[in-house]
């Protein structure tokens, strides 16, 4: 079953590679804004009862032909409104480079302060980039497949102290691939042989700590953000935005995909990418992305100029807070960056 992202996203389907395929996947819960925990549980509710598929067809839509892989971009936006408060699939880039972000802020805190006690930090699975699919960035989708991203820049944890207290150096980032062995830090236990429960409390203590500062840096735009997300619920009961989603399940029937609903087809994306082998799993991917995306136009060049609307209004109804989230959140972003070693990046098709 396709489950909606916990975060203050609509439901963002994100798939984390297993050995043989791939799954759907909640992001961390520490990223998702308080005030909203309760009205996205209600919508992943409905999802969830509405998930339905027909039986899937015998053979996978035609897979477009192969690309490179994505890329990073550095690049922001002219305006952080457009990263915080994205209105189209495109901005959505910006705003999964500022969730990464903050999480690998939550890891570089938490790692410097476990190798300051001469610790390991806990193991963890790679940070990636996880898409917003209640606003799908079609073309991404269209040339990477329902998941495909760029692959997320990983902080290394930096040297312990020396026994003067300063550090030997500073941490490093390498590139690692989704679901790759190679983002999982390896080893644990305290360095020199110390007692397993004085690890666990120094480790919790630093997740403390790094989940602090991420939160610290989330407080300067969240709950704009949640309040940006509530306003786009209601678009899912417009009656334009109704009539476009009911030609959906024509237009994938007829590139042999049939499902009743969205919802439908993301339970069949779940099933498929269980039984699907893993050197065949790309190429069933694109395809499905490509369907998909050729089918949702219709409901994007709906629901965009509508997003865009709303915008406009959101902006003027909170004028003195927009002002405060563009007056503080680059200078927060790059604060962080110079301190933590870390870069804001965003996926690129």
């Amino acid at each position: 079953m396709v489950h909606p992202a916990d975060q203050h996203r609509f439901p963002a389907r994100h798939r984390d590679r297993t050995r043989t395929g791939t799954r759907w996947q909640n992001p961390s819960p520490l990223r998702r804004p308080a005030t909203l925990r309760v009205t996205f549980a209600a919508i992943a509710a409905l999802v969830t009862a509405a998930c339905s598929a027909d039986p899937a067809p015998t053979a996978d839509p035609t897979p477009p032909a192969p690309v490179s892989a994505a890329r990073l971009s550095a690049a922001l936006p002219d305006d952080p409104v457009r990263m915080v408060l994205p209105a189209t699939g495109a901005e959505t880039r910006w705003t999964q480079g500022l969730d990464v972000f903050v999480r690998q802020e939550a890891r570089a805190v938490a790692a410097s302060c476990a190798h300051d006690h001469g610790t390991e930090p806990p193991t963890q699975d790679p940070v990636t980039f996880i898409r917003y699919y209640e606003l799908p960035d079609l073309d991404f989708v269209t040339r990477h497949g329902m998941s495909g991203s760029a692959a997320v820049p990983v902080v290394t944890p930096g040297p312990v102290r020396t026994d003067t207290g300063a550090r030997s150096g500073k941490g490093s980032e390498r590139l690692i691939g989704r679901g790759s062995d190679d983002g999982k830090e390896k080893g644990r236990g305290k360095r020199g042989g110390a007692g397993d429960a004085g690890d666990t409390a120094v480790v919790r203590r630093c997740v403390t700590e790094g989940t602090a500062a991420a939160t610290a840096l989330r407080d300067t735009y969240a709950a704009l953000q949640g309040q940006w997300f509530g306003t786009l619920v209601p678009l899912r009961h417009d009656p334009a935005v109704l009539r476009a989603l009911r030609t959906l399940p024509g237009c994938l029937a007829r590139r042999g995909i049939r499902v009743r609903d969205e919802n439908g087809f993301f339970a069949l994306a779940d099933a498929r990418q269980q039984t699907t082998p893993a050197d065949r799993l790309p190429a069933v991917e694109r395809a499905l992305g490509s369907a998909y995306a050729d089918c949702m136009r219709p409901v994007e060049a709906v629901r965009e100029p509508a997003r865009l609307r709303l915008r406009a209004r959101f902006l003027a109804d909170h004028a003195a807070e927009v002002r405060t989230l563009r007056a503080n959140l680059l200078p927060a972003l790059r604060r962080a960056a110079k301190a933590h070693g870390l870069r804001l990046v965003f996926p690129a098709p």
